[in-house]
């Protein structure tokens, strides 16, 4: 059986529609970062999307080439995520998606290496006729936080984030964006496939106790 990350990790891919508090360990990626609203077609985040999935099956398929990654292991490429924040605001503005910065991020298994990324961006780019080169390798800890799984449209959002705030508030804690640590969201659903009303979303925001509670 090939692994698979969201099955393996459930507590952070498959967590219940209400909010509850997380240590999310270090994990790398494949990143590629931008600027502007998701939904334009032929944009920034479509090409984004185009370059991660080039390189994470690359790099899932290194084992039918002469590449050879130590440790490998079969794996099934993991959901889409993104780390998403708006210059000047706490939280998100919906409204206002042409404003939006985005990191756009697929996981990566912990044998891939630098030099096993590097190879699978060159090989990407050549075999697939595009240029792969805004892809990084990313590392990233998110520490404590607090997610819930939104179900339905992303412009419901604000909804599931309003009792994510609610719950930190309750629990003595409160937002953390403040220090560099982003709105966080993993992509349960095929959007092309799925309606919008049965989406599934795992939201994850930074959290830190709340400062009276020190």
């Amino acid at each position: 059986m090939a692994f698979d990350f969201k099955k393996e990790y459930k507590e952070f891919y498959l967590p219940k529609n209400k909010p509850e508090i997380v240590s999310v360990p270090k994990a790398n990626y494949i990143a590629v970062r931008g600027k502007g609203n998701p939904n334009e077609e032929g944009g920034a985040y479509k090409t984004a999307i185009g370059v991660l999935y080039a390189v994470a099956y690359t790099l899932k398929m290194s084992y039918k080439t002469d590449y050879r990654i130590e440790g490998f292991y079969e794996y099934v490429v993991p959901p889409l995520e993104g780390f998403w924040w708006q210059e000047g605001i706490s939280g998100m503005d919906y409204n206002a998606k042409e404003t939006f910065n985005w990191i756009s991020v697929i996981r990566l298994p912990e044998f891939v290496t630098p030099k096993d990324f590097k190879w699978a961006v060159d090989t990407a780019s050549e075999k697939k006729k595009m240029d792969c080169s805004s892809a990084e390798f990313l590392t990233v800890e998110e520490g404590l936080c607090v997610q819930m799984m939104h179900l339905g449209p992303f412009d419901d959002e604000p909804a599931s984030v309003a009792l994510m705030d609610e719950f930190i508030a309750a629990n003595g804690y409160e937002n953390d964006f403040e220090s560099g640590r982003l709105h966080h969201e993993i992509y349960m659903s095929d959007a092309r496939k799925v309606p919008p009303e049965r989406w599934k979303t795992v939201i994850r925001h930074p959290i830190r106790k709340a400062a009276h509670h020190v």
